[in-house]
Formats: structure tokens, sequence, C-alpha cells
């Protein structure tokens, strides 16, 4: 199987890196806007760019996974072990839920929180969940849970990619590198 026939489509790759850099924005941003002694103005602004493009990754990820149905990615190639083939299934199954999971629980927690969305609320999407306490605590301590776990698995995924492109050099990273431009589309 050649590189071409194994590589990811040029939307597959946009989907991927402007997701990439959007979630890499979205940690140190939600680290840094819950710090005590910060600047009210910069608390504000971090808080609205990272509820925001929450709302915009969850768009982003349920389009990239209609695409996905739409246009399957290639089979990997065979070099690639059985047990290789699991791992890299259940890390982007995992990827994926926890991609969901995080600006839903994000939604959830600032909504029943009674805070606004503002792009959302601009265009004027109703609350779609009510107003409870205890219910923004739920959703707050599954945001938080989750953004270790999808720490780890961005982490553990750089590294596969790292070793399939560094050490292996078995065209594995090259399926989704460059981040556009290449023949396959």
């Amino acid at each position: 199987m050649s590189q071409a026939e194994t590589r990811y489509r040029a939307p597959a790759r946009l989907f991927h890196w402007g997701m990439a850099v959007l979630i890499l924005a979205t940690i140190p941003v939600g680290v840094v806007m819950v710090q005590e002694g910060l600047p009210r103005p910069l608390q504000n602004s971090l808080f609205i760019f990272h509820k925001n493009v929450g709302v915009l990754l969850l768009l982003l990820v349920l389009a990239r996974l209609a695409y996905r149905l739409w246009r399957p990615p290639a089979p990997l190639p065979p070099s690639v072990t059985g047990m290789q083939r699991t791992a890299a299934h259940l890390s982007h199954l995992a990827l994926y839920t926890l991609l969901i999971v995080m600006p839903v629980a994000g939604y959830v927690r600032v909504k029943a929180g009674g805070f606004p969305i503002e792009t959302l609320d601009a265009l004027g999407v109703p609350s779609l969940v009510p107003r409870s306490d205890a219910l923004a605590e739920l959703a707050k301590t599954v945001h938080y849970l989750g953004s270790y776990a999808i720490a780890a698995l961005i982490a553990l995924h750089v590294c596969a990619a790292a070793y399939h492109g560094i050490a292996k050099r078995d065209g594995i990273f090259s399926r989704m590198w460059p981040p556009f431009g290449g023949t396959v589309d």
C-alpha cells in the first residue's frame, strides 16, 4: 500500500490541525483563567475565549465525525500490528468521546450556573439546561476531571505520532502531515 493510499484527505487534515491548535490554546487558558489574583478584565476575557472556543470545538468535532462517516480514513498500512491497531482505535475513540464530553460539560456548567455563553446568547440560542447549582457543580467536576484525561490522551497521541514519525519512520505520521497541501483530496 503506497503512502498516497493511506494518507488522510486534505479536509480531514485541516479538521485535525485546526482543532489541535484550538484545543492546545484552550488548555492553558483554562488553567490560567481560574487562578486567584488575576486582574478581572483579563480573567473575564479568558473565560469568554474558553467558553466560546469550546462551543466552536463541539461544532467542529461533530462536523469532523460527519465527515469521517462520509469519507472514512484509509486503512492503516500492514506494518501496523494488531495491538497497535487496537491501541490506536481505543485512543481515538477516547479522544472523540472527550472532545464531545468536555464542551458539553463546560456548557452545562456555565448555563446551569447562570452564566452567559456570549456567542450563543448573541445568536438567541436558549439555554438547554435549567439553572441548578447542583448540576453546575457536577458538570464542573466532569469538566475538571476530563481536562486531565484529555491532556493525558493528547500527550499519548503526540508521543505515538513522534514514535511513528521519528523512530519507526513507517508512514503513519505522514498520513496526517502536512496539515494542508499534498496530493490526496
